[in-house]
Formats: C-alpha cells, sequence, structure tokens
C-alpha cells in the first residue's frame, strides 16, 4: 500500500494535510469542552436550588429534634417542624434535576460542537486520501520499467484534458503509435503526476 506520493511537492501537501488534520481535530475538541464548560454555568442555579433545599430540610429536621419529646406537648411540635423538613427535599430534588438537564444538554452540545466540523473535513481527508492510496497502490504494480509507460501515455490519452495533451504533442495518438518514446513519456508523465509516482529511470 502506498500511503504518500513520490513527488516531493504531493507528499508535503499530503503531510501537511495530515498535520492539519490533527490540528483541526485538537482545535474542535478543545471548542466542544469550551462549550460544554461554558453550557454548563447554566447548572449553577440548580446547586443553589440543592444547596438551599438540603439546608432548610436540615435546618427543620434540628429544629423538630430541638423541642423533641418536651414536657407535656410529647411530639405535637416537633411533627410539623419534621413534616415541612419534607418540601426542603422536594427544593433538593428540583435543583438536583435542574443540574442533571444541564449536565445532558451540556455533553450533548460540547459534542456535536465538536464532531460536526471534525467529521466533514474527517470525511473528506479519508475520501481523499483512500482514493490517492487505491489509485497510487494499483498503478505502481504497473510502473517497474520504461516499457510500462505506454500504458499510462494510453491512459493519459483518455484521462487528460485535450489543452494538457496538445502541449506535449500536435498529434499525441499518432506519436504514440509510431512508438515516439520522448512523446509518450511525456503523455506518462501527465498520468504518474496525477497518480503522485515518479516514472521508471530511462535505460
Amino acid at each position: 500500500m502506498k500511503l504518500y506520493a513520490d513527488l516531493p511537492g504531493r507528499r508535503l501537501a499530503q503531510i501537511l494535510a495530515d498535520v492539519g488534520l490533527v490540528a483541526w481535530l485538537v482545535l474542535w475538541t478543545w471548542v466542544g469542552r469550551r462549550v460544554h464548560d461554558v453550557t454548563m454555568a447554566l447548572a449553577e442555579p440548580g446547586r443553589r436550588l440543592q444547596g438551599a433545599g438540603a439546608g432548610f430540610r436540615e435546618k427543620l429536621n434540628a429544629a423538630g429534634d430541638g423541642v423533641d419529646n418536651l414536657p407535656v406537648l410529647d411530639d405535637r411540635i416537633a411533627g410539623p417542624f419534621r413534616s415541612a423538613a419534607g418540601a426542603g427535599t422536594d427544593i433538593e430534588r428540583a435543583g438536583t434535576d435542574l443540574v442533571g438537564a444541564v449536565e445532558r444538554f451540556a455533553v450533548l452540545l460540547g459534542w456535536t460542537t465538536a464532531l460536526v466540523p471534525i467529521l466533514i473535513v474527517g470525511i473528506w481527508w479519508a475520501i481523499a486520501r483512500a482514493r490517492f492510496v487505491r489509485r497510487a497502490s494499483a498503478a505502481q504494480r504497473f510502473i517497474d520499467a520504461d516499457d510500462d509507460l505506454d500504458l499510462f501515455a494510453l491512459r493519459a490519452m483518455a484521462n487528460q484534458p485535450m489543452a494538457s495533451l496538445a502541449k506535449v504533442s500536435a498529434d499525441p495518438s499518432g506519436a504514440w503509435r509510431r512508438g515516439d518514446r520522448e512523446t509518450i513519456r511525456a503523455l506518462a508523465m501527465l498520468e504518474l503526476r496525477d497518480s503522485g509516482l515518479r516514472p521508471p529511470r530511462t535505460a
């Protein structure tokens, strides 16, 4: 499998694209984390509710314990304090539910913020690299010697733009039929350059 081009310029562009992808991934991971952290600030009211509810419950329970078993009154005063402490539990539960909802939203928003741009660029990068690897690996098997250039010259005449062919020769197909090695090599170079390959050394 051929991962990188033989041609220095193209190979450098591929390496820079790989480094750029890693930098893109790191950048959007950081952005997603920041979005998560900023969104979690919305949970602060819920935490206050939790604290207020817990404090309210504890104070009423403490008050109930303070008047418990008073002579004559028995539990008649402590009971209402303890019943009212249940409202503190409800407030604390509401705060807990709010914090949980904000946490779930923050996680979803953070992941979405990070993954969407990462996937868009990552899929484009993967498709481009897979296409290059497949094409270059297949072409590499056919390029051993100068004689193999005929195949790439034929492919160039089928695939390359007419303007590119005209720069090589006024009659590229005629030159190919005549076995003009210089023209064949120039045509093959057009196709090899697209595959990121160097031609074989001339004998």
